[in-house]
């Protein structure tokens, strides 16, 4: 996972990453300000974000943490915060995130809210900040938007996705694709060529004609 805390008080975010380093994290970025959380999401690929909805000196926390599930919908969110409003937890709570965890955090609480979160983003891949993959129903998103595949462009996308930065020949992807059949020479490219414009000509290159590699960054 990827992880961004949002989080004014050093203290708060000094004791998280110490305690996120238990778990199996990619990446942790930390932002004080509304502003400085804005740049590291749209610069980078984020899973979860753990945060105060006290920003500033108003619940600005729970406008941005709107904003986030609007613009990037895949993305889970942790509250933590020192705020016990009712009126201002109600809200909070209204975005759906995975837990709303008051300060100092419990241990437990947070870790019990950690492995739900793996479990709710274990079948999505974030390919980049504007694709994404459900793995569990095998459909591509855009922007939040689902893509349109045939499914013959869904067998290859599938295939891809399993096969994350690891090289694929020409011969392993028809043999799945087409099993027991043979094809004409162009039919692999022109398929290629079609999921390739359905991606925006993102991450799939080609192997020096012998066959291609789909690839995504952690960033």
């Amino acid at each position: 996972m990827n992880i961004l805390i949002i989080d004014k008080k050093e203290n708060t975010i000094k004791e998280l990453k110490k305690f996120l380093k238990e778990f199996n994290i990619a990446t942790i970025k930390v932002a004080k300000t509304i502003c400085a959380s804005l740049k590291i999401l749209k610069k980078y690929r984020i899973d979860v974000v753990i945060m105060d909805i006290f920003l500033k000196k108003s619940f600005d926390g729970i406008k941005l943490a709107q904003h986030i599930k609007s613009k990037y919908p895949f993305i889970q969110i942790i509250f933590l915060s020192s705020i016990r409003n009712n009126f201002a937890i109600s809200k909070a709570i209204a975005i759906n995130p995975i837990s709303y965890l008051t300060k100092p955090f419990n241990k437990s609480e947070l870790y019990a809210a950690i492995l739900l979160t793996k479990k709710k983003i274990g079948h999505i891949i974030q390919l980049d900040k504007e694709f994404c993959y459900d793995k569990k129903s095998h459909l591509l998103y855009k922007n939040k938007h689902l893509v349109t595949l045939s499914y013959k462009e869904k067998l290859l996308l599938e295939l891809f996705i399993n096969n994350i930065n690891r090289p694929l020949s020409n011969y392993t992807i028809e043999n799945e694709i087409w099993p027991s059949k043979a094809i004409q020479a162009n039919t692999l490219r022109t398929l290629i060529k079609r999921l390739r414009v359905k991606l925006n000509h993102k991450f799939i290159t080609t192997l020096n004609s012998q066959g291609y590699i789909f690839s995504i960054s952690s960033t």
